[in-house]
């Protein structure tokens, strides 16, 4: 079979279609930046920077695709919640200072417009300028926020636990406008050249699956669907044990659900059956980050052979910035079953 480029591979292997070697796709931000040699606050901050550590890190590692994410506080910013920035690590919500934490202004939050020149259009100008230097080549994730997280963010984590079992109606009000927010974000990712979205939910590993097929999931349906009918594919990014919520994430009809190191890929697959694609699930701090890269390319063999060919290669979550080139090299190599 003649040599795919990443985006043929990757649409072609969704599609259930022969391809010349599982698609490699670890998330690769903090790592980026330090490709290129820039602080994460710039990566985090200055599309041009973002896009140019992604291109650069693709073609050194021959990464499948590039993506958008950096940090998870560009909507949130928009509506105008207190972000707290840091040179060498990504931007963060100040908790303490939550936009929502008085939940009566919620009747009067807005949804800001994700061309309208904040963080949000920034990394709608980091899926058009992907899409201009290399869409033929290398499929551009866009990202957004699911309900769980989004509104994590705006309220705070803790208060919205709470909420769960407090004031029920006020969290669905909530997600109701959590997904308004992320549609109209990925609807602008996608007309800029997206051609895959990431969603993550990181806060949903947190509840019990009595919480989440009762609040969260019937939303991240409804997110999921809605980014589906732009015309793209869905990346579903739950970081953390989703081990209890496991049958009702393989309902959701993400094309690719990744799975952090805590959830074993086994357990996956059963539950979501034979056809769910899963992506995952290496250790980022321990075997990817620390381990040789002899044992790296043989445990990312392991996780090919639990998940079944249905299965992408990539970590359980972010490849830490200090990784050895070589490690991520070797798990290249085993996406191609080779030498690194």
């Amino acid at each position: 079979m003649a040599c795919l480029t990443g985006k043929q591979r990757i649409l072609g292997f969704l599609a259930g279609a022969g391809v010349d070697r599982v698609p490699f796709m670890p998330i690769t931000m903090q790592f980026a930046a330090e490709v290129i040699g820039v602080p994460y606050r710039q990566y985090a901050t200055d599309h041009r920077t973002l896009v140019e550590a992604q291109i650069r890190t693709a073609a050194e590692f021959d990464i499948d695709h590039v993506s958008c994410i950096s940090d998870p506080a560009r909507e949130a910013a928009d509506c105008g919640a207190n972000i707290a920035y840091f040179d060498d690590q990504p931007p963060a919500i100040v908790e303490e200072q939550a936009l929502l934490r008085d939940k009566t202004a919620l009747v009067r939050l807005k949804i800001p417009d994700p061309l309208a020149g904040g963080r949000m259009h920034d990394r709608v100008r980091a899926a058009a300028l992907f899409s201009e230097r290399i869409g033929h080549e290398k499929l551009i994730e866009g990202w957004i926020e699911g309900p769980c997280a989004e509104a994590a963010d705006l309220r705070g984590l803790m208060p919205l636990m709470m909420d769960f079992y407090d004031d029920p109606a006020f969290v669905r009000d909530l997600f109701e406008f959590v997904i308004e927010l992320e549609l109209r974000f990925a609807q602008a990712q996608v007309r800029a050249g997206a051609t895959l979205m990431g969603i993550g939910d990181a806060a949903a590993s947190l509840i019990g699956p009595a919480l989440y097929e009762e609040f969260v999931w019937p939303y991240e349906k409804r997110l999921i669907d809605g980014v589906r009918a732009m015309g793209v594919p869905v990346r579903l990014h739950i970081c953390g044990n989703t081990r209890p919520i496991l049958a009702g994430m393989g309902k959701l009809g993400c094309e690719i659900i990744d799975l952090d190191y805590l959830t074993p890929l086994v357990e996956a697959r059963q539950k979501m059956g034979p056809e769910q694609i899963l992506l995952g699930n290496l250790e980022p701090a321990g075997i990817v980050r620390q381990g040789a890269p002899d044992d790296l390319r043989a445990a990312t063999a392991t996780t090919h052979v639990q998940a079944g060919p249905r299965h992408i290669i990539g970590a359980g979550c972010e490849i830490p910035r200090d990784t050895p080139a070589k490690n991520l090299r070797a798990m290249r190599a085993a996406a191609a079953g080779g030498e690194g």
